[in-house]
């Protein structure tokens, strides 16, 4: 089996209204984009990607006892990268997607699902919970700040420990 070396940051944009009343997250307008690195002695070798998916539901609490879950489907992960040519992307895509990497015939969902949740400052909090992907669940903790009725998060271990598979 291929071993897979790579560190990704897990970007989560989503726009909810703020109340603290349980309520959907607008799937109009929110995302997951993962920025997957390189690390390691072969680092030099490697490729740094940008992929983005719309979330495709979800639900956070915003009041006393803050809390989000969120599902993508793994399948509408598309390739940004700005600098590749569309075939580049396209290849890219398709390792991405297929057995080799994500499965997603086998593994349709990216689920995020806090367990915690504490403020840090005036519209920020620091959020734990479960991601799954590729069928393995990881413990994450996401620094989230409220700006312009946009929350946004983005992992704290996202360059400190590669991942393997």
């Amino acid at each position: 089996m291929r071993r897979i070396l790579f560190v990704a940051a897990v970007s989560l944009v989503c726009v909810l209204g703020v109340s603290a009343q349980p309520h959907n997250v607008d799937t109009q307008k929110s995302t997951l984009t993962i920025h997957i690195g390189k690390t390691g002695v072969f680092s030099v070798l490697g490729h740094e990607h940008e992929v983005r998916a719309p979330i495709h539901s979800g639900a956070a609490e915003t009041g006393s006892h803050p809390a989000v879950e969120i599902h993508v489907d793994a399948r509408q992960l598309r390739v940004i990268d700005k600098d590749a040519s569309e075939k580049d992307r396209a290849e890219v895509q398709k390792t991405m997607l297929g057995p080799e990497v994500l499965d997603t015939e086998s593994h349709h969902e990216i689920v995020f699902k806090s367990t915690d949740a504490e403020s840090a400052s005036q519209g920020q909090w620091t959020l734990r919970g479960n991601l799954t992907l590729r069928g393995q669940t990881r413990r994450v903790t996401i620094p989230v700040t409220l700006k312009d009725g946009r929350y946004t998060g983005l992992p704290e271990e996202r360059a400190s420990e590669p991942r393997t598979r």
